[in-house]
This record gives structure tokens, C-alpha cells and sequence, in this order.
């Protein structure tokens, strides 16, 4: 066998698993310039998921070498074959209840290392005991916390940018007359304009007094 070529496992291929590697492969270059940056999906550790078919089939296939057991007592023991028939489909409808009653439930232990496909479906299940133990929702995903963080942030930034952009405009009005700034010089000029009519009518009230007296002593 060479480089990605061959089975998943060795089990079943009577070979020992020996991947011989292929001095010819070129491995493609992904990374640096000028090729696009990896996609962060493809860097973020994926489980294996397991083959539930081949586990379908070790779970049966203990409980027939349970049942061939029982078989083989009772050929022994020379009990009939009818009988053992009976006793052997009992059996077997007993344990394949309760195979679908715990459903693989618990941790399964003494796993061996060619064991794959059941170190996965282990793994599988310890992954998601943790998950409801810390009660961490099935929608979950790897970083989002951070990324829920960067949005914040973002958020906060464009906010500030738009009250710089409120401030220019405000300053640029008052520059050009017509903000406050021209209000102001406004109330300014009114309020020259009140203050010289009360000094016009102070004045015409004063001469209008010294007419009056001047009047007064002619007469006199």
C-alpha cells in the first residue's frame, strides 16, 4: 500500500497496516504567498466519526457467540434439538433487548487500540456527557465567544466614528455662520438695536422736559 491509498483500518485486509510512503508525492503547497490563506473550517479539528454499521455488527455478533455458546452446552448435554432451539431464540430475543435497551449506554472501557470505530463512538459519547455536565448548548460553536467580543468592539468603533462625524459637521457650521455661532451674533445685533431706541426716547423725554421749563419761565 502507499500514501492515501489503502483502508481506514488494517482489520480484515490480513495485512499488518504498514503504509508505505510515496517518495514521488509532492505536497501541495497551500500556505504563504502567493496562495490563498487555508480556510479556518479545514484547521479546526473535526472528530472521526464512527461506521454505526460495523458497531451494529460487533454488538450482534457477541450476542450470537453468547447464543453459539449455549448451543454447544446443550449438544453436549445431549439435551433435543427442538429444545435447544428454543432455548437458543430465548436467548437471543433476551440479550438483543437488552443490547437496545442500554443502547451502548456508560463508558465503554478496555478498548483496544485496533478498535476504532468504538474508541470513536467512546469518544463521541464522553464529549457529549461533558457537554450536558457543563451544560453547554448543542448549537455551540469553537470561538464564538470571542467573536461575539470582536463584534462589540466593532460596534463600539463605529459608534465613535459617527459622533466624530456629528462634531466635524457642528464645527463646520459654526464656521461657516450658520450655526449657534449666528444666533448669537443675531441676539447681539437686537439687542443694540433695543438699547438705541431706549436711548432715542430717554433723549426726546430729556428735551421734551426742558422745553416744558423753558415755557415756564417765559411766561414768568
Amino acid at each position: 500500500m502507499s500514501d492515501n491509498v489503502g483502508l481506514s483500518t488494517p482489520r480484515g485486509s490480513g495485512t499488518s497496516g504498514y503504509v508505505q510512503r510515496n517518495l514521488a508525492q509532492m505536497r501541495p503547497r497551500d500556505m504563504g504567498a502567493p496562495y490563498a490563506p487555508r480556510d479556518v473550517d479545514n484547521l479546526r479539528h473535526k472528530p472521526r466519526m464512527p461506521d454505526q454499521g460495523l458497531l451494529e455488527h460487533d454488538r450482534k455478533r457477541e450476542v450470537e457467540v453468547k447464543v453459539f455458546e449455549l448451543r454447544d452446552k446443550l449438544e453436549d448435554e445431549g439435551v433435543d434439538e427442538d429444545e435447544i432451539e428454543d432455548q437458543c431464540s430465548a436467548l437471543r430475543t433476551k440479550l438483543l433487548a437488552e443490547m437496545n435497551k442500554r443502547g451502548g449506554a456508560g463508558p465503554q472501557r478496555n478498548l483496544k487500540m485496533h478498535q476504532v470505530h468504538e474508541l470513536a463512538d467512546a469518544k463521541i459519547k464522553e464529549s457529549e456527557r461533558l457537554r450536558q455536565a457543563l451544560k453547554i448548548s448543542k448549537d455551540y460553536q469553537e470561538g464564538s465567544h470571542w467573536r461575539r467580543q470582536e463584534e462589540r468592539v466593532k460596534k463600539a468603533a463605529e459608534r465613535d466614528e459617527g459622533g466624530g462625524e456629528v462634531k466635524s459637521e457642528h464645527v463646520r457650521e459654526t464656521t461657516e455662520g450658520r450655526g449657534p455661532g449666528r444666533d448669537r451674533d443675531g441676539g447681539r445685533e437686537g439687542r443694540r438695536e433695543r438699547s438705541g431706541s431706549r436711548d432715542g426716547r430717554d433723549r426726546r423725554d430729556r428735551r421734551g422736559r426742558d422745553d416744558s421749563l423753558g415755557r415756564g419761565d417765559d411766561r414768568d
